[in-house]
């Protein structure tokens, strides 16, 4: 099977924003745009979810989906992939391993707003994607407390990167996470879905 990802060199540290973007919107592209700025990266690919296993109903159709998020995306430094439909992983850890083996000479980091913080606990494997990849947490309205005080930030909060030094993310040695305060925009695909906006994906 032919995997199509974009082209890499050696020691590229890229961050990866996975979901469902159902639909995609503004507050991706913000959140991806502070992830390059706050923790040095090279890269952002997003990882677009043929479903997401937490969720009981299904997205829009994965071909619909890429199509929004490629029509949004205007930046040089955010690529827009179906890696896992491409080979068939469905967990977060799953799809980690495949690309470690893919581009071993690739750093990946794992991006995540602070509410999916909140609840990674419920993640398939969440320790182990804890201790595969750095983690860049960007904090979301209404969201800050509860992400602080969950299990994952208990229990791994002696490898915490502290904000003012969340560069040095890019370097760091997994298990270790840094979580940013950022301006962020309350925009959330749920609401979006919730008034029926689907299309309306460049709001902010």
């Amino acid at each position: 099977m032919r995997v199509r990802l974009p082209m890499t060199r050696p020691g590229m540290v890229i961050g990866l924003l996975g979901g469902s973007f159902d639909p995609p919107h503004a507050g991706h592209v913000h959140i991806s745009r502070e992830a390059l700025r706050r923790f040095g990266l090279d890269r952002v690919w997003w990882l677009v979810s043929p479903g997401n296993p937490l969720k009981a109903r299904g997205p829009q159709p994965l071909a619909r989906r890429m199509a929004a998020c490629r029509a949004l995306v205007d930046h040089p430094r955010i690529h827009v992939s179906d890696f896992e439909a491409q080979v068939g992983t469905r967990y977060t850890a799953e799809t980690l391993a495949v690309l470690q083996r893919m581009r071993p000479h690739v750093k990946f980091v794992w991006l995540m707003g602070a509410d999916n913080l909140a609840q990674f606990e419920h993640w398939q494997d969440w320790q182990q994607i804890m201790e595969t990849v750095p983690i860049g947490v960007l904090a979301r309205p209404g969201q800050r407390i509860s992400a602080r005080m969950s299990k994952p930030a208990r229990i791994y909060r002696t490898v915490r990167i502290p904000a003012r030094q969340s560069r040095a993310l890019r370097f760091a040695t997994a298990p270790a996470w840094c979580f940013v305060n950022v301006p962020m925009s309350a925009l959330s695909s749920t609401a979006l879905r919730a008034r029926g906006d689907w299309g309306k994906i460049s709001e902010s």
